[in-house]
């Protein structure tokens, strides 16, 4: 197939250009366009970090504005130059679809919009998918880096817990704006005081000052009641006081799950994520929502996926990382996401038949065999799911244990026990995280805890691959009336380097349903199943499988204090004695989604 080469354009800037919302609200944008007579298709973009330098001529604005895109960057309401209080997440429905058909009717528009960007630039565009009906003038969407339910990954977790890690210092760090805006030039210093002087800050010191990644100090991560954060960011985000009352799922979250809203989503979609995103939840579940539950055959076929090897802030231009983490995935690793948004674009904008449609729906990039794979779909048709079991003899406890794990079903086997004590928890160490280290990191430093069971398998005498979702389901009792379960995937090399695939975690009060908990009884076994979310990776010859099991994973998960209490009231927690049981009638196990060689 031959494609003709992209016309080029020169560009201008029209900035602050003013959208009225449906209820009277000023949001202002800076809109590049190419310098010629004529209309061009529009991509939208919505953001809170402000729109000052969207017109950086090294930037995927402007790119795009030079190969015949209207290319327009918003603010959000209550962000730098527009109007409005702030109100994350949920103003952004209504809003995007306002912005939409505003945009729709530019003076450079030829009324066919499509929209873009990362992390909250792509939550700006799930947001748009809540409404129901979409807006008409939409027709095509690439979501990046963003959760499509906003209470399984951007605020919690899908097991329960609370995004600790992040979630506090990605509110300071907004919240700086909104207190300048609102002219409390007294708050801000009195924030930025708290935060970075004084005997006891709140945030981390690092060589690159306060911003969104910054984490908290530990002393500032363990402060409980976590509510009082809410009284604590009043002024700065008033929001976040609701989202530590909504702990469980439910109406409040459901208006900003997409998934929820597939039925009626009408646009093809490009979703973007990778392994060790924080929001790596969303990419591929909307893509299954949507292209199983729409009403709309173009949005039903015009899904498409792509899962790399980074960290939350995926490369656009050819990256100068090839991994995230302690790992360099090589060479491979290596995409120009501009050019896949292009041809995207291209196609569903501009008519251009440039074989995209054609190619195979999932792209992902496979860890140890450092490769991306072309897939008929997500998960992969030809995933086996397979069980790999849980053994101990003597106790399963640190990398001193002798925990195995292997695919023959246990028989009658001693009960596998721990303490977990939330004022000494384990602590995060790589994985799926922001503001905290992320990505790959060598495990070894938290299996030897003995509140950490390790289950290793034999070294392998081929390659396995597996591809898709990965759960594990544990049988389990706890001394508590409520308490958590975590999980971690873990590939073995022979050198004995542990690295972290996936991770996840169950609160127990959620075991049965997200929206409606219901604590334990002390002492009784239950089944427990943990979304582990999903991973590529090869575990190459002589690399052994490991499955950590223990009760935190800490700041990535708040810490459960084991008594019961609502979320956010908790001032202590008391210790936990924790049972997992690995025989006939109760075989705890690992499913790995397996390729067949």
């Amino acid at each position: 197939m031959i494609v003709p080469a992209r016309k080029t354009y020169r560009v201008v800037t029209e900035k602050n250009v003013p959208m009225k919302t449906r209820d009277g609200v000023t949001l202002y944008a800076d809109v590049i366009h190419p310098d010629a007579p004529g209309r061009f298709p529009v991509l939208l973009s919505r953001t809170p970090y402000n729109k000052k330098g969207s017109d950086d001529p090294n930037g995927a604005s402007y790119l795009y504005a030079r190969y015949g895109y209207v290319t327009v960057m918003q603010d959000c309401r209550g962000r730098f130059a527009s109007e409005g209080e702030y109100d994350t997440i949920f103003q952004e429905a209504a809003d995007g679809y306002d912005a939409v058909e505003w945009a729709a009717r530019l003076p450079w528009s030829n009324g066919r919009v499509g929209t873009t960007g990362q992390s909250y630039l792509g939550l700006t565009q799930y947001l748009i998918a809540c409404n129901d009906p979409m807006p008409p003038s939409l027709q095509v969407m690439a979501p990046v880096s963003a959760s499509s339910d906003y209470h399984a990954s951007w605020i919690y977790h899908t097991g329960g817990a609370s995004m600790w890690g992040w979630i506090v210092p990605y509110a300071m760090f907004k919240g700086l704006a909104t207190l300048k805006r609102a002219g409390r030039a007294d708050l801000m210093e009195k924030m930025k005081e708290y935060v970075e002087g004084g005997e006891f800050p709140i945030m981390r010191q690092t060589r690159w000052g306060l911003n969104a990644f910054t984490p908290l100090t530990d002393a500032w991560y363990r402060h409980l009641p976590i509510k009082d954060w809410g009284a604590i960011l009043k002024e700065a985000a008033p929001y976040f006081a609701d989202h530590v009352e909504h702990a469980d799922d439910g109406e409040y979250w459901y208006r900003a799950n997409v998934n929820r809203h597939a039925e009626s989503v009408t646009v093809p979609m490009l979703h973007v994520s990778s392994w060790y995103d924080i929001f790596g939840e969303g990419a591929p579940t909307a893509y299954q929502s949507i292209k199983h539950n729409s009403r709309f055959a173009k949005a039903r076929d015009g899904q498409r996926l792509i899962i790399g090897p980074w960290g939350h802030l995926l490369p656009y231009n050819v990256p100068s990382s090839r991994g995230t983490g302690d790992i360099d995935f090589g060479p491979a690793a290596l995409i120009d996401l501009n050019e896949t948004l292009l041809r995207w674009f291209d196609y569903w904008l501009k008519d251009v038949d440039n074989g995209i449609i054609e190619e195979p729906p999932v792209t992902v990039f496979t860890l140890g065999a450092n490769r991306w794979q072309k897939l008929a779909d997500w998960p992969p048709p030809r995933m086996r799911q397979v069980p790999f079991f849980l053994h101990s003899e003597h106790g399963a406890n640190s990398l001193d244990g002798d925990g195995t794990l292997s695919t023959v079903p246990p028989s009658a086997e001693a009960v596998d026990q721990f303490v977990y004590d939330p004022d000494d928890p384990v602590p995060s160490l790589g994985g799926a995280n922001l503001a905290i280290d992320m990505g790959v990191q060598d495990q070894r430093p938290v299996e030897k805890r003995r509140d950490v069971l390790v289950y290793t398998s034999e070294p392998l005498t081929e390659p396995l691959e597996i591809t898709g979702p990965v759960t594990a389901v544990l049988w389990a009792s706890s001394s508590a009336v409520d308490t958590d379960f975590t999980a971690k995937l873990v590939d073995v090399r022979p050198d004995g380097y542990a690295q972290n695939l996936c991770d996840g975690m169950i609160r127990a009060r959620y075991r049965e349903s997200a929206s409606a908990p219901r604590l334990l009884e002390p002492g009784k076994p239950y089944r427990f199943t943990i979304d582990l979310w999903a991973i590529s990776n090869v575990f190459l010859p002589g690399h052994r499988i490991r499955l950590e099991i223990s009760s935190s994973n800490f700041p990535h998960f708040d810490r459960n204090l084991n008594t019961g209490e609502p979320f956010g009231e908790g001032t202590r927690g008391v210790p936990a004695h924790q049972t997992v049981f690995h025989q006939q009638e109760m075989p705890s196990h690992i499913l790995l989604p397996v390729i067949p060689r």
